[in-house]
């Protein structure tokens, strides 16, 4: 039975694969123009300005610095603005196109914001922070300091970088979704083509920590089961997005309950002084949104925008998708409020909900194998993720403020699989569940400038979280239903840090934290220390190094999955007393600017990975690899006897976009294993050794107005590794059945993908548009991705890749 629940971890997969199916996308593409052509043309002028505002802050305090200099580059006569008491600035009139700032106060370093685009639709919020010098010499200092990537996050001095929300879309392949974005960077590969679950150093997608201004949250990706952090599309809007922070190891103290890594997003403010509306069509869907100031005499404001699946409303009006019965119907809505106050601080409010569904082999003649789902199968699965904040900002003096947030989130799943016996002219039911999970969570964090050379911050949370899992599978040789999980329980967790820097001089700091967690399901909890250090040998190289301990709760569904005691006839919780499963990261960095918008990295590593949970019954089997196929093993009476092991180097040489061109190279080369039960050292499921990424992109600016984007990406990596299909015992089962002895020995054949994406925009007086073709996968490169058995055809068969997919956009703006 153990066995067959194995198996089911591999075929029921698939359900999660969901809605990047393929389809006739010139169809799509041919009704997207149709709809274009619907809308009214702008008048366009031959002198196009926008505004370009915002405010500047300290780094360390986020108090506002009034009478900070900013100044628009490139320009004759300068121009250039002073900020008022509450730190803003305005600079109006500034002709559209790529623009640059330098940003610069007595006693401070200065600093650059390079090619921000300005387009005509909407006014361009630049918000700075920048940093007080350490030693405050008798010589003015007039050099100033792009940031290029650094991590906005002050207390991050290794395996993390800053990402602007227009690399999303301006990379080829990113489809405006952050993780796919992040799959460029050293250490990262994607597992899947069809979703964006993301590996991180060898390590499982479910050790990723997602944050949303400031509060973890649940997978936000439509068709993501629950415990899981990947989908095919994702539910983060990239149009209510700002610049935010992407951490691959070691990082600070206030992460916690995740060994991989960590994406800190933050959510931006709607325009607080004038409306404005936003309109897309494309892979994420359609799209509308408004944003602005409640009132002319208020600083309140709000944004909020909504998505409806493209497909899904082509076939609700008649228009053929070239889907068949598998229509992924998804929406979701992001919103933000801003309630600024004179006494009380700053509120928030903010939330996202979506909810998807899809039924995948519904037809008969439909159901060859895909790598969408199994062959002859047929799943239906449905998916809901909710979550709603409320926050507030308030600063106790200059130097100390403090962040409360009362947050609320809600997940669940739905999943139906049945099996075509076409021999016997039937359907087998197989598996049912049903699976709801809410988390009720209140935070409160204090940061302190205590002076030029020392930060400190803090912060505690509390959560009540509730499961209802239930979920069954059919056993053949008992003839009939088996359950999992039929749970309807409550538990807490606590988690507490503190972290501090200390800058001994503007080219040497140090960094220190410990983070806390324990939760009420068992006794266990960890103590994690965190330390680094910043070493800038000069103006263009420095030295960095990293140390973390990082703790991982296991799923919840592990918990509380059921043992079937078949001899005492009762069901046991065997997994609700293991324990976390914990980390020791280790990083090196070396920095090298070698031009002013051209820099290399190198980064080396050592995770040391302990207290896994394995199986005395599948000696191969670890929680390690939990994420191969996006959703939860269910293996009882584990152990933490478990180890893992990740090693590895990673190289960026990076060239920002300046002159009209960028390129990006990255590449890691590393190593990923794991014991189970038995001790034996064997590879991770995501062990594919080395990956090489190459972006390139150039932007033609035409006459005054209007730009066309040329991007390129291709990536080349090792295959991905797999558990052989056992034929002999498959065919006798007549079920899938694996080799085990050979788990994760082998790789399929490299990976290559050739992504490029073309883009137009144009700039009207009021309104700017913007077409693009992201053409994935140019070369129809055929990657294995698993193995599979036909029950019917008593074969072995191969599931690929995503093939040739073509997909447009278009937004307006205005």
């Amino acid at each position: 039975m153990k066995r067959n629940l194995e198996n089911l971890n591999k075929s029921r997969n698939k359900q999660f694969y969901s809605c990047m199916i393929k389809v006739n996308s010139w169809k799509l593409m041919i009704f997207q123009f149709f709809i274009l052509m619907l809308l009214p043309s702008a008048l366009y002028s031959q002198t196009i300005n926008q505004t370009i505002r915002g405010k500047v802050t300290d780094k360390d305090s986020n108090q506002p610095l009034p009478g900070a200099t900013v100044v628009l580059q490139n320009t004759n006569p300068v121009i250039g603005v002073v900020t008022n008491l509450d730190g803003e600035y305005v600079i109006n009139n500034v002709p559209i196109g790529r623009q640059s700032l330098s940003i610069s106060f007595i006693g401070y370093h200065s600093s650059e914001v390079k090619n921000i685009l300005l387009q005509s639709g909407k006014e361009l919020i630049v918000n700075v922070e920048i940093s007080e010098k350490v030693e405050n010499l008798d010589v003015v200092e007039v050099k100033a300091y792009s940031q290029n990537g650094r991590a906005m996050n002050e207390m991050a001095p290794v395996s993390a970088r800053s990402f602007s929300i227009e690399q999303t879309e301006r990379f080829a392949g990113s489809l405006g979704d952050p993780a796919r974005m992040v799959g460029n960077y050293a250490g990262v590969v994607m597992q899947n083509d069809s979703r964006n679950d993301i590996i991180i150093r060898g390590n499982s997608p479910i050790g990723v920590i997602w944050r949303l201004d400031d509060i973890e949250i649940p997978n936000p990706n439509h068709f993501g089961a629950i415990g899981t952090t990947g989908g095919p599309v994702s539910m983060l809007n990239n149009n209510l997005l700002s610049n935010s922070d992407f951490f691959t190891g070691a990082f600070p103290a206030q992460f916690g309950n995740g060994i991989s890594g960590a994406f800190d997003l933050k959510m931006r403010s709607g325009n607080n002084q004038k409306t404005e509306y936003t309109g897309q069509i494309g892979f994420n869907g359609f799209e509308f949104g408004i944003e602005g100031p409640f009132s002319e005499k208020s600083k309140a404001s709000y944004i909020i925008n909504g998505r409806y699946s493209t497909l899904a409303l082509m076939h609700k009006i008649g228009f053929g998708t070239g889907t068949g019965s598998a229509i992924p119907y998804y929406q979701d809505v992001t919103f933000k409020v801003d309630l600024p106050t004179e006494k009380a601080g700053k509120f928030s409010v903010f939330g996202i909900f979506g909810n998807s569904s899809i039924d995948l082999g519904a037809d008969i003649e439909d159901t060859a194998a895909t790598s969408y789902n199994m062959a002859d199968q047929r799943t239906k699965f449905s998916a809901s993720q909710n979550v709603v904040g409320i926050s507030n900002l308030y600063f106790i003096n200059q130097k100390t403020r403090v962040k409360t947030t009362l947050s609320g989130q809600l997940a669940s799943d739905k999943a139906e699989v049945d099996i075509y016996k076409l021999s016997e002219n039937r359907m087998q039911e197989f598996f049912r569940s049903s699976n709801t999970q809410s988390k009720i969570t209140l935070a409160s964090h204090v940061k302190s400038k205590i002076d030029n050379k020392n930060n400190f911050g803090a912060g505690v949370s509390i959560s009540l979280n509730n499961i209802n899992f239930y979920d069954s599978v059919f056993i053949k040789r008992f003839n009939r239903f088996i359950p999992l999980h039929n749970t309807n329980d409550n538990y807490l967790t606590y988690r507490a840090y503190a972290q501090y820097q200390y800058k001994f001089t503007d080219d040497f700091s140090l960094f220190a934290g410990v983070n806390g967690l324990a939760y009420s399901i068992n006794t266990d909890f960890a103590i994690e220390p965190r330390a680094g250090l910043e070493w800038k040998l000069n103006s263009k190289q420095s030295l960095t190094l990293g140390y973390g301990k990082h703790s991982q709760l296991q799923p919840a569904a592990t918990y509380f999955l059921q043992y079937n005691d078949t001899i005492n006839n009762q069901y046991l919780l065997t997994n609700k007393n293991i324990g976390l499963t914990k980390a020791d990261h280790l990083v090196l960095g070396y920095s090298f600017q070698l031009f002013n918008n051209f820099r290399l990295k190198a980064e080396t590593y050592y995770q040391n990975i302990y207290n896994v949970p394995v199986s005395p019954s599948f000696p191969e089997f670890s929680m390690i690899n939990a994420g191969e196929f996006f959703n939860i093993p269910s293996t009882d009476s584990l152990q933490n006897t478990g180890k893992g092991e990740n090693f590895g180097v990673e190289l960026t040489l990076e060239k920002t976009l300046q002159q009209g061109y960028y390129v990006l190279f990255t590449t890691s080369l590393f190593n990923s294993k794991y014991t189970g039960y038995d001790g034996v050292w064997r590879n991770t499921a995501f062990n594919s050794n080395y990956i090489f990424n190459v972006l390139a992109g150039y932007e033609f600016k035409i006459q005054s107005k209007s730009f066309l984007t040329f991007d390129i990406k291709a990536v080349y990596s090792g295959g991905k590794r797999y558990i052989p299909v056992n034929l002999t015992e498959s065919i006798a089962d007549d079920e899938i059945a694996y080799d085990y002895t050979d788990a994760y020995l082998n790789k399929f054949d490299d990976y290559f993908r050739l992504d490029f994406r073309i883009g137009y925009k144009l700039n009207g007086k009021r309104l700017n548009q913007e077409w693009a073709m992201d053409l994935q996968n140019l070369t129809a490169h055929q990657a294995p991705f698993l193995q599979g058995y036909n029950s019917n055809k008593k074969e072995i068969y191969y599931s690929y890749q995503q093939g040739f997919y073509p997909m447009f956009l278009y937004r307006i703006q205005f």
